[in-house]
């Protein structure tokens, strides 16, 4: 009976659609293991170095940490979006605290609010802010000024405001600071150009609330405020600048 068994499955192996027999060794099934099954990400890592000399795929991590990874060391770094993530990662209660910081014409500490944080914020809102009021209240004092001599003029907004505003704010605030760095590395000093963005972004804070002062129809006096508020600001730079050579 067992052989006619082995001779009709031998016999019907050729049919379509037939499967073979399998002969499963219970011994060699008992002694090896399935190994456990990951989730891997793909392509494998090709650097040859570093972590031990580990090759081949790796383990799959969060997304947060392979958009992370970018290559900050090259020039690629520098047109990667990711790479300038980290100078805006500032909550509301920090910027708030530096704002007002920078609202102390004698204060010297700003440098130790920034050290392990600064951030582009203030080179950019705080400017981009200042260059809109300062040409919305240009044209609105200018107004007020002719509305005073002549009582048929009319408003009108002049768009040259807003080009002078900004080819003044950000040349300030972008190649000044510049300007100093390259100074402080030609002078052998380890200086840090974004600390340097950050602390000339904050410094125009004083500037956006003196301006709405400016609206006043005294000419003597709009000369006292922008005399006190540029010092008050300069000043601000100079004692965090001293403070920070200080400590070198």
């Amino acid at each position: 009976m067992e052989e006619d068994s082995r001779t009709s499955s031998s016999n019907t192996s050729h049919l379509l659609g037939s499967v073979p027999a399998v002969i499963v060794d219970q011994k060699n099934a008992s002694n090896n293991q399935v190994p456990y099954a990951n989730m891997q990400t793909f392509p494998p890592n090709s650097g040859g170095g570093g972590g031990g000399g580990q090759q081949g795929y790796q383990t799959l991590g969060t997304p947060t940490d392979a958009f992370g990874q970018q290559p900050a060391n090259n020039w690629q770094g520098f047109f990667s979006v990711s790479s300038y993530t980290q100078y805006f990662n500032v909550d509301t209660d920090v910027v708030v605290n530096r704002l007002i910081s920078s609202l102390n014409p004698v204060g010297d500490d700003f440098f130790a609010k920034i050290d392990a944080n600064p951030d582009l914020y203030g080179l950019i809102w705080i400017s981009t802010t200042l260059v809109f009021v300062l040409a919305l209240l240009g044209n609105f004092a200018t107004y007020l000024m002719e509305k005073h001599t002549n009582n048929r003029t009319s408003w009108s907004f002049d768009v040259s405001y807003v080009n002078t505003a900004a080819w003044s704010i950000y040349g300030y605030v972008i190649v000044v600071p510049l300007a100093y760095y390259f100074f402080l590395q030609y002078m052998g000093s380890n200086a840090n150009l974004v600390r340097f963005w950050c602390l000339w972004g904050y410094s125009l804070t004083i500037f956006i609330l003196s301006s709405f002062l400016l609206l006043i129809p005294v000419e003597i006096l709009r000369w006292i405020i922008i005399i006190l508020t540029g010092g008050a600001s300069a000043s601000f730079v100079s004692l965090n600048n001293y403070a920070i050579f200080k400590t070198q």
